[in-house]
């Protein structure tokens, strides 16, 4: 900004957004003085580097405003637990996809835990089964992030949606 310009020459663009050509730094500082505004280095890798006569606290002010608004739009994923048990019954695997289906509307992660109690650890089988038909009954809408795998006594699927 200003004197801290260090290049001999720059392409100069007026406060009207018109293009002045290439100047030496001093001319176009002389310029920026005699309009009363700031003469801004706007693209210092340019080839002559590009300088903008505006007025900078206004132009800071419009940058945070343009961070601010983009970071409102912004859309967090968040990842959604929903936890089963290996021997789950019809009904209760309906509520738990009814809730899967809305997080995966709402543009959410899903965490399909699997706990397995006693003596459920020895048919791990039985729990890959149902996470296999998870993922089969999810397949239009959403995609499997993280396969199935046991991790002690849960096995474990992320899906995110399509």
């Amino acid at each position: 900004m200003n004197q801290e310009i260090r290049s001999p020459r720059v392409l100069l663009i007026d406060q009207h957004g018109e293009k002045q050509g290439v100047m030496p730094t001093s001319a176009a500082l002389e310029a920026a003085e005699e309009a009363g505004l700031d003469l801004v280095e706007i693209v210092a890798t340019a080839d002559p580097p590009v300088a903008k006569i505006l007025d900078y606290g206004k132009f800071r002010f419009q940058e945070q405003k343009k961070k601010a608004e983009a970071r409102k739009r912004q859309k967090v994923v968040e990842l959604k637990e929903i936890k089963l048990r290996p021997n789950i019954d019809v009904h209760d695997y309906e509520v738990k996809a009814k809730a899967m289906h809305r997080f995966f509307d709402e543009g959410d992660k899903v965490k399909v835990t699997l706990r397995f109690r006693g003596r459920e650890m020895a048919h791990p089988e039985l729990g890959m089964k149902l996470l296999n038909k998870v993922q089969a009954d999810f397949e239009e809408i959403a995609k499997v992030e993280y396969a199935p795998r046991m991790e002690g006594r849960q096995m474990i699927m992320i899906l995110a949606p399509k």
